[in-house]
């Protein structure tokens, strides 16, 4: 395990290596084509392809051809075996010293609400839907809020429009930085879901408390083009795909899940592709 070990920090002891994998870990469990990642993190490809090429033999992301396409997905399994060695061997056992505490096995479950934030990166349309519905679907048990890492100053009015007219209450609804949740003051967060490709892929601090964390990547309806018809399909579409992963995700058996099968709920919630 000792060489395995040099062999994986070494993959990750440089900056664009190590941007690599952290992206790929924040779109854990999706798979980034190679372009993706070029165009995220603006690397020429013979920097990607260098970079990817150490993290796959360092065992510590994956590799699969998909058409004519190179999907990549960070290896969860290694990564933790890298911090279990990490813990048990150069930490002598004593976690508390060299890791954050140890809440893992605890219960999730606790009096108070759950806080969930959806992030997107205009906070305009897809992240507002994500608010709006687990609100309305679940509010009894969750508080949800919304923000976006470059929000517009307005709400896109056909969200707004198709809210409405689905009968749901936009009276609250504003763009948010995602400031208000970091720092001082900040509410405390149980759940951050990113629901577009765009905002997993920008870094963020650590968000406070360890929330359990998912990328549940929609497509930019505002982006759609064609007729107004097409344009207002692109909207329901996104509409009913976060609609039903809400109603998955609040239907999860909470008071019996600890954080760690809670985690991997959410992972293969954010796996579940809609029907065509």
């Amino acid at each position: 395990m000792e060489s395995l070990a040099i062999t994986q920090l070494s993959a990750l002891a440089h900056p664009r290596r190590l941007a690599l994998f952290r992206l790929l870990m924040r779109r854990f469990p999706g798979e980034v084509p190679a372009g993706d990642l070029a165009q995220a993190l603006d690397l020429p490809p013979s920097s990607l392809s260098a970079a990817l090429a150490q993290l796959r033999q360092a065992g510590l992301i994956g590799q699969r051809r998909e058409g004519t396409s190179l999907l990549y997905q960070a290896d969860t399994t290694a990564a933790a075996g890298l911090v279990a060695y990490l813990a048990a061997d150069c930490c002598r056992g004593r976690p508390d010293i060299c890791l954050l505490p140890d809440h893992d096995k605890e219960p999730v479950m606790s009096h108070r609400k759950y806080a969930v934030l959806f992030i997107c990166t205009g906070n305009s349309a897809r992240s507002i839907m994500a608010e709006t519905l687990l609100r309305e679907m679940a509010g009894d048990r969750f508080e949800a809020h919304s923000a976006g890492t470059r929000p517009y100053s307005e709400l896109n009015p056909r969200a707004v429009a198709l809210l409405q007219a689905k009968g749901h209450d936009v009276s609250g609804l504003r763009a948010k930085h995602v400031s208000e949740f970091q720092g001082a003051g900040a509410p405390p967060l149980d759940f951050v879901f990113t629901v577009c490709d765009r905002a997993a892929n920008e870094e963020c601090p650590p968000w406070p408390g360890q929330p359990i964390t998912g990328h549940w990547g929609q497509p930019d309806p505002v982006r759609a083009t064609g007729t107004e018809a097409e344009r207002q399909l692109a909207f329901q579409q996104v509409y009913g795909a976060l609609r039903n992963r809400i109603a998955a995700f609040a239907a999860l058996p909470f008071d019996s899940l600890d954080r760690v099968s809670l985690q991997a709920r959410v992972d293969t919630l954010g796996q579940t592709r809609e029907p065509a």
